[in-house]
């Protein structure tokens, strides 16, 4: 248990000294020292540089060794699939980018296994030395058949034994998650929602999805379906039937991404541009969000009322303390699109959870398959009890 305390505080505070170390733990110093010359002969811990600024020669400072395991990520997507390697830190020493092939024989297994191969070879890692990955996709694999349901716009990973073939070719340990699943890790690691047990994460990019997290775990429902509320019934849109086989439903209809190009033109925006509505989207809506009148404030206005409108069904049932809003086309509207929600939200729903920003804005989905591949890692390799 010391040891494990040990390494967490390196982990947090960077590189300590002895003298430090036992402070923070509340150890002796014989015993901090013994304990660092454990860490250091199991190769956890490195010697690295002393203390400055202080009257006599400098304290050693010791650091985790970064070396010590690596962990890698992957966020897949209908475009494109991203790998990355990070040591145990938590710092990425290797990426990897390959596009998604859009046709329906596409090979899952071979993307997986060059994505992460590459993303091994720009760390100068051999793939053995990688501990654990995590992969993140949209949709979910359901528990009771081992196929990915809720994402038929993934072409080539709806194979029954898909994830079979994965553990065959692959030479590490995985797991898999749902990619909004995975923002909500990274949030909860790094951003927004740090110190908070119960929240909801509501993401809006290629598709609108949600995720939950209850005491301090995530809520995948019986079939790892829980959060996708793009197929949630709302007013204002037609009831969608045979939801699965549509890949959307009325709050997807209502405030998904694709809906603001269309919305914006009903409403006179004027040099919408083109491109594809997850470039599209996010711009409108940072113009709207700077504009003080006109059609770019009726746009913001309308945008704010549908997000709002799905939210309060998800907190009316769920009640949670943080409703976190993530993914580009809301992001990009920034705090006035916040307040709008807010104050929409409020008129809405009874429970007024309070709403924040995502603050893990770079790389989410592939940020939280890293934090989660992470701490499986550091459990395992942190555990110097049968050393």
């Amino acid at each position: 248990m010391n040891d494990r305390t040990a390494l967490g505080l390196l982990l947090e505070h960077g590189p300590l000294s002895r003298t430090r170390i036992g402070k923070l733990t509340g150890l002796s110093k014989p015993t901090a020292s013994q304990l660092l010359v454990r860490l250091e002969a199991a190769g956890l811990v490195v010697a690295t540089g002393t203390t400055e600024g202080s009257p006599g020669p400098g304290a050693q400072l010791y650091a985790i060794n970064a070396g010590a395991a690596y962990a890698a990520g992957l966020d897949v997507s209908p475009q494109r699939i991203r790998a990355a390697v990070a040591d145990i830190t938590g710092t990425i020493v290797g990426e990897y980018q390959l596009p998604t092939p859009r046709r329906r024989a596409a090979d899952a297994v071979g993307q997986v296994t060059e994505a992460v191969g590459g993303a091994a070879e720009a760390a100068g890692v051999a793939l053995d030395r990688i501990h654990r990955l995590v992969i993140g996709t949209p949709g979910a694999f359901d528990p009771n058949t081992g196929r990915l349901r809720y994402a038929s716009h993934l072409p080539g990973w709806h194979s029954p034994t898909l994830l079979d073939d994965l553990a065959a070719a692959l030479p590490m340990p995985f797991a898999y998650e749902n990619d909004v699943n995975l923002v909500a890790v990274a949030e909860q690691r790094l951003g927004a929602a740090r110190g908070h047990d119960d929240f909801v994460l509501l993401w809006n990019e290629e598709g609108l999805g949600a995720a939950v997290v209850i005491g301090g775990r995530l809520h995948r429902g019986f079939t790892g379906g829980a959060g996708e509320v793009g197929f949630l019934p709302v007013p204002g849109t037609p009831l969608v039937r045979r939801v699965a086989r549509a890949n959307g439903g009325g709050f997807q209809e209502l405030a998904g991404a694709q809906v603001l190009p269309r919305l914006a033109r009903e409403l006179g925006v004027g040099n919408i541009g083109g491109g594809h509505y997850t470039e599209v989207a996010p711009a409108l809506v940072a113009r709207a969000a700077e504009a003080g009148d006109g059609p770019c404030r009726a746009l913001l206005d309308s945008y704010a009322t549908a997000l709002a409108t799905g939210l309060a069904s998800v907190v009316a049932v769920l009640d949670p303390e943080l409703v976190v809003l993530a993914g580009e086309a809301i992001t990009a509207g920034g705090e006035p699109l916040l307040a709008r929600v807010q104050a929409e939200l409020t008129e809405l729903a009874a429970p007024r959870p309070r709403l924040l920003l995502s603050a893990v804005r770079e790389q989410p989905v592939l940020r939280g398959a890293l934090e989660r591949a992470l701490a499986t890692t550091r459990d395992e390799v942190f555990d110097t009890s049968a050393r």
